[in-house]
């Protein structure tokens, strides 16, 4: 069940945001998708898809409803867009609480305009019809697979027991999906058991499962103390790396109803990513000082072990191909890659804004 976040947490988070802009966010991420802004700027064009070369209409909606999930640090993009959207003319950034599963369910019934979350965890539901429409890619990575020291492949699970925090979570999918990537069924292959996340970690760290599925900082925490071993990085392991874990998400009707506000929320989007990718000790202290995460250290080497830069060069077609394949694969879908891709992608914005970098001078 997700609720918006009180006044007095909205007004807080803006003003610490606002303030982080005036630190220089705009200037930590240079040039890149300059002069987009509803405020003027006329070297690059803001329109919708299909508009015509040289129109800057501004948002349909000056309104965007978010997700606010539990603290973790690889949302980073989503938290240092947020001087970008008002740049491109949001004036009500509206902060939904939800956990990771939740934020497909609440883009799926309209409760949520726009977010960033698992590729995979966006397929399930479009595959049963929902709404919800994948824009393009975001960064690699953030999952680890960790098990006892003696497990040393994937395929040693067989047999063996792993906590997540729910079959259809994006810890979930991620087992699932990894394991059927070597052969594994997660229904009669290995014992899957339901734990929140906190608790997975204390029942891993005493032995009392063999593996699980980490996100930082929590897998950051079991590399520092020794515990276990990453079984599968998804930052560096391909195949793993050579796709996007994150996608930028839209509700459908919303996005049909206000294309340009689409584009500049995407563009918003890219553009924190960049300042990421660009300046991570920055935006590692916005996280612990907006209450994202509590551990600046964790969130500093975090940030720099994603790869927040692959956006403009990683085709998103080919991470939603190959998550849908071995969704497929281990029973979570009926649909084909090609029917995903037809019913829950639209990168025309995304081609958008590459041409546009491309003639403004700033190719990658």
């Amino acid at each position: 069940m997700m609720r918006q976040q009180n006044r007095d947490d909205q007004l807080s988070r803006r003003t610490l945001l606002r303030g982080a802009a005036g630190l220089g966010l705009a200037a930590a991420a240079g040039t890149l998708l300059a002069g987009c802004s509803s405020g003027g700027g006329d070297k690059v064009e803001t329109r919708a898809a299909g508009t015509k070369p040289g129109v800057q209409p501004p948002p349909e909606t000056t309104t965007i409803r978010l997700d606010n999930i539990f603290p973790v640090s690889c949302i980073a993009a989503q938290v240092m867009a947020e001087p970008f959207l008002r740049e491109e003319g949001f004036t009500d950034i509206q902060y939904i609480k939800a956990s990771p599963t939740a934020i497909a369910s609440g883009l799926a019934a309209g409760d949520l305009d726009f977010s960033m979350g698992f590729g995979a965890l966006m397929t399930v539901p479009i595959d049963a019809g929902a709404p919800i429409v994948m824009l393009g890619g975001v960064h690699v990575g953030c999952w680890q697979l960790f098990g006892t020291k003696d497990i040393k492949s994937i395929r040693d699970f067989k047999g063996k027991t792993i906590s997540i925090s729910g079959p259809t979570g994006p810890d979930g999918l991620f087992a699932a999906v990894t394991l059927a990537n070597v052969g594994l069924d997660v229904r009669k292959d290995v014992k899957l058991v339901n734990h929140p996340p906190a608790e997975g970690l204390q029942l891993f760290s005493s032995g009392q499962v063999d593996g699980l599925v980490a996100f930082p900082p929590g897998s950051q925490g079991l590399r520092a103390k020794g515990i276990g071993r990453v079984v599968v990085d998804s930052m560096s392991d391909r195949p793993w790396s050579d796709y996007f874990c994150c996608t930028a998400n839209v509700n459908r009707n919303w996005m049909e109803k206000h294309p340009v506000a689409t584009k500049r929320a995407l563009r918003a989007l890219y553009r924190g990513a960049d300042v990421v990718a660009k300046d991570p000790e920055r935006a590692a202290r916005v996280m612990v000082d907006g209450g994202f995460t509590d551990n600046y250290q964790y969130s500093v080497e975090n940030l720099k072990e994603i790869p927040y830069d692959v956006w403009r060069e990683y085709d998103p077609a080919d991470t939603i191909r190959f998550y849908a394949l071995r969704l497929k694969e281990a029973g979570f879908i009926k649909s084909t890659p090609k029917q995903i891709l037809e019913r829950g992608t639209d990168f025309s914005y995304l081609a958008e804004l590459k041409q546009e970098l491309k003639e403004a001078g700033h190719p990658r």
